[in-house]
């Protein structure tokens, strides 16, 4: 009767004095004693919350077992051990044998680290997306003006027609070397920015960086009223492609000489020798390429050729360009790759470097992969063109710069 709450062993208020260790919150229970019948008091401590000890045993035991299984599945999921599988591969093996696969190791780490090393040391080459982009936005050697509600679209009708079957038409009427083209476009909704971005399209695969006009270009109904109307052009790569293969609406002629006198040339060549082209893609790959067509409209050449309806015939000096390498090179400036199978290793290259490394040897042998390499990639720095020293080799081989590193 009127006893203080806070003297009973099993109350929940806090103790008050004493050790400060000590002043903790209980919560008493009772248990029935097995060597009498009275009543024995435990206190089980709130900083272990209101577990009891069998409940925290089963649960570590349930942790330990999970961690043994977790344990036991990390074992059984390591990687096979490699070196006893080769040493059981090589048990065999002539001592020979296995220094050439020791060398042959060693050979391909340094070839991958060299890779590694003249990557790092060179700027990226331009893709063929990113130089058609660029044909497009400074407007190198045009040879057709599209005019598009007052406004004129200089263009490139060889890329219009191998991108575009509505171009392909529409440019067959009006073959001649800057002709004026009048757009006349169903599609209802198109206007001059969205012309623009169209045309941009055309020449890289996908829709300019930004703008009104673009987000109106990715609607579908639009997208579904202009391919109606103008078709759905293949990808970049395989329209490009073709226009290698079939080189439609050619311009220029490539031709050469061993006299270096005839370089610029325009006098008549012989058709079957010279190898067609177009300014448009020589200009976009290749500063020399763009350079020398620039020099030849400020000096009214090429307002010569418009005139009489001809294509520019280019004289190459074979000592430096040798004509077995030059579809290697065209096919390149088109597709990115480079194809060491379209080498024309009959041919006779005056001057070459094959040549040179023949007669310094005393002998006239065929020219290996490496030293086509070697000398492609001559070539691709006289040129200007890094797509041709970086670019993807096939048949399958690593880069023409690490070709030239292994052999220096």
């Amino acid at each position: 009767m009127g006893a203080n709450g806070s003297s009973y062993p099993h109350s929940c208020s806090p103790r008050i004095g004493g050790n400060s260790q000590a002043q903790q919150t209980f919560i008493g229970t009772s248990s029935f004693s097995q060597h009498g019948y009275g009543w024995e008091s435990k206190l089980y401590s709130l900083e272990h919350g209101h577990e009891r000890p069998t409940d925290r045993k089963k649960k570590s035991l349930g942790l330990a077992t999970l961690k043994r299984r977790f344990i036991k599945r990390r074992k059984s999921s390591r990687s096979a051990d490699h070196a006893r599988q080769m040493r059981e591969l090589l048990s065999g093996w002539d001592v020979r044998d296995t220094n050439a696969l020791v060398e042959e190791y060693e050979g391909t780490a340094a070839l991958k680290e060299l890779s590694f090393q003249a990557s790092l040391a060179r700027a990226e080459a331009p893709s063929l997306q990113r130089d058609l982009a660029a044909l497009y936005q400074h407007k190198y050697c045009t040879d057709v003006d599209l005019i598009f509600q007052g406004t004129c679209f200089p263009a490139h009708r060889a890329i219009l027609a191998a991108r575009c079957p509505f171009f392909k038409t529409l440019l067959s009427t009006s073959p001649g070397y800057g002709a004026e083209v009048l757009m006349d476009i169903e599609t209802a909704g198109i206007d001059v920015p969205m012309f623009s971005a169209l045309l941009h399209y055309l020449y890289t695969g996908e829709f300019g960086v930004g703008g009104a006009e673009d987000t109106r270009l990715q609607n579908v109904d639009v997208l579904v009223q202009l391919s109606e109307e103008f078709g759905t052009p293949n990808s970049l790569e395989a329209d490009m492609k073709g226009l290698f293969d079939y080189m439609c609406y050619y311009d220029a002629l490539l031709s050469f000489s061993s006299d270096s006198e005839m370089i610029e040339s325009s006098g008549p060549g012989t058709p079957d020798e010279d190898l067609r082209a177009h300014k448009a893609i020589l200009s976009a790959r290749s500063p020399f390429f763009r350079n020398l067509l620039q020099r030849r409209i400020r000096t009214g050449e090429e307002m010569t050729e418009r005139t009489l309806q001809t294509p520019t015939r280019i004289v190459l000096d074979e000592s430096i360009i040798p004509r077995k390498y030059v579809q290697v090179i065209l096919h390149c400036m088109y597709t990115d790759v480079v194809e060491l199978g379209l080498v024309l290793r009959g041919s006779p290259s005056a001057g070459s470097l094959g040549e040179v490394q023949a007669l310094v040897s005393g002998g006239r042998g065929a020219s290996t992969r490496t030293e086509e390499a070697m000398e492609l990639y001559h070539i691709a720095l006289f040129l200007e063109f890094s797509m041709l020293a970086q670019g993807e080799l096939k048949p399958r081989c690593p880069y023409l710069v690490v070709l030239v590193s292994m052999a220096g």
